[in-house]
């Protein structure tokens, strides 16, 4: 199932304290202290054949800020389906329980994606949601399986016959850490259960939501059952996905560890003034994704050169396309690791999110990037401190054709031509295929304007740009 080599992968440690342990901050949080035993090691999505990903973000959300990514099988068309409903639903809920009262900072639900196993019997797929409504982070996991063998999607219930035994042990496990956790909280309800997979030993690990069993300082609460607990309890299905767990090379985790490669930039830079050419940049947001491929094409016929804010996680299920970018002389830029708005988060966090984007981008290109778009445009002095400290540059836009939430491509050819001027950053976004269906008639019209499209830095000429500075068109930053 291997497509090719992929050095950074998007491992997990799920940090614990004692026992069959209580994670005392997850990741996404900010803290990976090696831990055992509800480490779960992820399979590296660059490995698995035909794997793409989608993306929803804000479309008919209005004044709330969605990131929504979710990978897509093509030989598992009812993971696929079931992935894309649970996505809907959420987008569904978030927007009926969320009421923005301002403009900063809005509500804002972010999910990305991890392979809990993938191989020729059974795949796993962890979701993790974040949602923010405007006094702090709420984090919840949910996991889905599809079981090759019998073509079915699974929920991770699905894993054990009954939950009736599985709480007991759970309860049990929980009652031994003390007041903190809230061990009679747990019933034999599957929605309590949604997140389950196995660690490499083959223990079942049991992981619980913000808030279900305990104040949300905890972070992420866990409880790994032995395997020759787990074992009597385990369904046909999920032996399969213990198996596949116990055989799978897990990926090396990716790091905020600073990586020393030389500055990235377009291979095709040069011989453009934009002093005395009219230039314009062409700024392509969250991919790369399915129709990244395609958009590559229409930028290489038309011999127009582009600059991409890559977001970390779809860079680790999609190096080549990074790859792709660099050697048609695009610039590769930083949209951070799963595009939380960074002013939301604490300083620890905003660097984790900008650093681990940087590794993975850096691994694969060989290039470390100058850029770095905040997701939403928003930045803060903090995170333009963080940015300076990172040596990045922050760059925004002054056109926006808010292609995310447009279905007529005319419509976004329009605001693009229409904002148009020397020195103009456009922002588009190469995950939506509005997008790609606009470009060609963008490229044509601004070409028989005279624009030429070059890259980001090439606006600002031999005056360059300034690590922390916030830049949104080809004139001056902003700080």
């Amino acid at each position: 199932m291997h497509k090719r080599r992929f050095f950074g992968g998007i491992a997990l440690i799920a940090a614990v304290s004692t026992g069959c342990g209580m994670a005392t901050a997850s990741p996404e949080r900010g803290l990976t202290i090696p831990a055992e035993p509800t480490m779960i090691s992820f399979v590296d999505p660059s490995h698995v054949e035909e794997l793409t990903t989608r993306t929803l973000t804000a479309g008919d959300a209005g004044d709330r800020d969605v990131h929504i990514v979710y990978p897509q099988l093509k030989d598992a068309p009812d993971l696929n389906r079931k992935l894309g409903a649970l996505a809907q639903t959420q987008l569904r809920r978030f927007t009926e329980s969320t009421v923005p009262e301002g403009p900063r900072p809005r509500p804002e639900l972010n999910v990305d994606w991890q392979l809990t196993a993938a191989d020729d019997d059974i795949v796993g797929v962890r979701l993790r949601t974040g949602e923010f409504a405007g006094a702090a982070w709420a984090n919840s996991l949910r996991t889905v399986w599809y079981d090759r063998s019998s073509k079915q999607v699974v929920d991770s219930p699905g894993l054990v016959t009954s939950l009736y035994p599985l709480t007991t042990i759970v309860r049990e496990e929980l009652r031994k850490r003390g007041s903190e956790v809230s061990y009679d909280a747990v019933r034999p309800n599957p929605d309590l259960f949604d997140s389950m997979a196995f660690n490499p030993a083959g223990d079942l690990v049991v992981e619980f939501d913000d808030y279900q069993v305990g104040p949300g300082a905890l972070g992420r609460v866990a409880v790994a059952v032995p395997e020759e607990q787990a074992e009597p309890l385990l369904t046909e299905t999920g032996r399969r996905a213990r198996e596949a767990a116990k055989e799978a090379t897990p990926s090396p985790a990716v790091s905020g560890t600073p990586i020393t490669s030389p500055p990235a930039t377009s291979s095709k830079a040069g011989g453009v003034d934009c002093e005395k050419d009219k230039c314009v940049a062409l700024t392509f947001d969250d991919g790369p994704g399915p129709f990244t491929g395609e958009l590559l094409e229409q930028l290489k016929r038309a011999g127009a050169r582009a600059t991409f804010f890559t977001v970390g996680t779809n860079v680790a299920a999609n190096p080549e396309l990074v790859t792709d970018m660099r050697e048609q002389g695009h610039l590769v830029a930083n949209h951070t690791w799963s595009h939380r708005d960074l002013t939301k988060l604490s300083s620890s966090k905003i660097t984790d999110a900008i650093a681990r984007a940087q590794s993975v981008i850096s691994v694969e290109l060989g290039q470390a990037p100058t850029l770095l778009r905040p997701p939403y445009g928003a930045v803060n002095k903090q995170v333009a401190t963080i940015a300076r400290r990172l040596g990045l540059s922050l760059v925004n836009w002054d056109v926006d054709t808010r292609d995310g939430h447009e279905r007529n491509p005319a419509t976004v050819v329009r605001r693009a031509v229409a904002g148009a001027h020397p020195g103009a950053i456009i922002l588009m976004h190469d995950v939506h295929r509005t997008t790609v269906q606009a470009l060609p008639a963008i490229l044509r019209q601004l070409a028989e304007k005279g624009y030429t499209f070059v890259t980001v830095p090439e606006l600002y000429g031999s005056a360059g740009m300034q690590a922390g500075h916030t830049y949104t068109s080809g004139k001056r930053p902003l700080t």
